[in-house]
């Protein structure tokens, strides 16, 4: 049951109000409601997944404001096989293709398996980003035996299951994979038996005895074995029927997916029959979500390849409340950019410029919700500015007091506490993902520049340098002494202002090669004073 996206888009009513109104209508009465939301630990699970759990956050959230009891549960499929060495493994992983996640040692050995490290890393951001809900681990589930009864019910409908699937499949699929009928519904079989030899699924099926006994050969060593699904737990439902087979074991009411899952005939549509057909509930209602952008970095996003974004990874420049919002402001069949480039200054001044509009009450019930539900009603009173933050923060090497002191000094009035907060993620924007764009004193004196100015240049510089060599400290004084030095008699506005923008682009190529740069005043305030010095002897 797929939502109609129409409902999304009632005026002033916040989309994910609306789906959680859907819910209700659709399961009404429970004593709880279940979304849920389930990945394949395969690699560093990158910032794309985010996309679903926050879609499922965010209704979780709306029915709860209704009343409601809900539990978020997050599903590892860490019992899944690995189809491939991810960039940048050692090519010696390639002896566990094909074994459950959980059984793979981890590179490092800091961790009890290759999933345990995905799981840990990614539960960590979930936990930094405020979002409540309980982990289900698929290996601990199958070894425990918590699913036999369902395994034994989706082979003893094997042929049920089989017939949905080529249902679902088009004429041209079936004529590409050479499928005929009859044989395939004869020789289906829902799940993938890991050998007991070699630990891997690689094995073929030969017999089923209709309740628990199933017999298979393992492809590689060629050894075949009889093995009893509630005793020897090596034996894993396909993915369409373990989907199908988790929503009814959790009563799952909510659970949306990306596009392609969504598609006319795709895994949802499958998973929603098998459910029905094999274990007699109704599939939860579902609504497809658009995949994420990134800029900045010039590299796909995909956990298998290693060339990933992780959440971790946007942590370090995004405050929670922002990112939150970024998510929950879009419907999510809308797709929108994360960014590691100047974009992403944009996002924290529109965040701050919404935040400052929800305390005014001059918001939209849709816009005001998503504040609300990323946390705006918390966020610091006149928070500074993402780009003050960079500014200021790269000439004081990061230094929060020395940011505090100029903020005083300026007579700005900058919440304390963004402060501290913005630094931090200010610095890694620049230091970690543009480095180029930082700015720092040259290591010698400009000279080629120095060749091409006039004596009335020099002069200004001169008069410069002789200022800053008394030991000057306050930031005000400097600031004035700029706009005063290049002044002179008889000029006009216009002038004026020509000489003081000349005046400072000279500065800036005479201390970091560029016309132009962070605002002078602060810059050489906070600047090594001895090296400036050096740097404007220009005779």
């Amino acid at each position: 049951m797929r939502i109609d996206r129409k409902k999304l888009q009632q005026p002033d009513v916040y989309w994910a109000r609306a789906v959680a109104e859907e819910v209700i209508a659709v399961f009404p009465d429970l004593d709880e409601y279940v979304v849920s939301s389930g990945i394949s630990p395969s690699g560093a699970i990158h910032f794309g997944n985010f996309r679903e759990i926050m879609t499922q956050n965010a209704v979780k959230l709306e029915l709860e404001k209704m009343g409601k009891k809900v539990k978020f549960v997050f599903v590892w499929d860490d019992f899944d096989a690995m189809r491939k060495v991810p960039s940048g493994v050692d090519e010696s992983y390639v002896e566990h293709l094909r074994k459950p996640l959980s059984a793979i040692p981890d590179p490092t050995g800091e961790y009890e398996s290759w999933a345990k490290r995905h799981e840990v890393d990614f539960e960590k951001s979930l936990d930094e980003l405020g979002i409540k809900l309980e982990f289900r681990y698929q290996t601990e589930m199958y070894q425990s035996g918590a699913y036999d009864d369902a395994m034994i019910k989706a082979l003893q409908n094997r042929h049920v299951i089989a017939k949905i699937l080529l249902s679902n499949m088009s004429d041209k699929a079936k004529a590409a994979k050479e499928i005929n009928e009859v044989e395939y519904i004869a020789a289906y079989y829902p799940v993938s038996i890991f050998s007991s030899f070699t630990g891997k699924d690689t094995t073929e099926i030969l017999s089923y005895d209709g309740e628990s006994e199933i017999t298979y050969r393992c492809k590689e060593t060629g050894n075949e074995e009889t093995i009893d699904i509630r005793k020897q737990h090596i034996v894993k439902l396909n993915w369409k029927t373990d989907w199908a087979m988790r929503w009814n074991d959790m009563g799952v009411n909510f659970e949306s997916a990306g596009k392609d899952h969504l598609s006319p005939n795709g895994s949802y549509d499958v998973s929603a029959e098998v459910v029905k057909d094999v274990y007699g509930t109704d599939p939860p209602l579902s609504l497809a979500y658009e995949f994420i952008g990134i800029r900045g970095l010039g590299a796909k996003m995909s956990g298998s390849t290693g060339n990933s974004v992780s959440p971790a990874q946007l942590l370090d420049i995004y405050e929670v409340p922002l990112l939150l919002w970024l998510y929950f402001r879009k419907l999510p069949a809308q797709r929108f950019d994360l960014a590691f480039d100047s974009e992403i200054i944009r996002q924290y001044s529109d965040f701050d410029r919404m935040v400052e509009r929800f305390r005014a009450k001059e918001l939209n019930e849709d816009d005001g919700e998503a504040i609300r539900l990323a946390g705006g009603e918390d966020a610091p009173m006149n928070p500074i500015p993402f780009r003050q933050a960079i500014a200021f923060g790269q000439i004081v090497q990061w230094d929060v007091s020395k940011v505090v002191h100029m903020m005083k000094e300026l007579e700005m009035e900058y919440d304390e506490s963004s402060v501290i907060t913005r630094l931090k993620k200010a610095q890694a924007f620049l230091e970690t993902y543009n480095s180029e764009e930082m700015i720092s004193l040259l290591g010698d004196r400009n000279m080629d520049y120095v060749s091409s100015m006039s004596d009335e240049q020099k002069k200004y510089i001169l008069r410069l340098r002789e200022y800053l060599a008394t030991g000057v400290e306050a930031i005000s004084e400097i600031e004035k002494m700029m706009y005063e030095i290049p002044k002179e008699d008889g000029m006009d506005d216009e002038a004026r202002k020509q000489a003081q923008r000349s005046f400072f682009k000279d500065v800036y190529n005479l201390l970091i090669s560029k016309d132009t740069g962070p605002r002078l005043s602060t810059f050489l305030w906070a600047v090594d004073r001895e090296k400036v010095l050096e740097l404007l002897t220009i005779s």
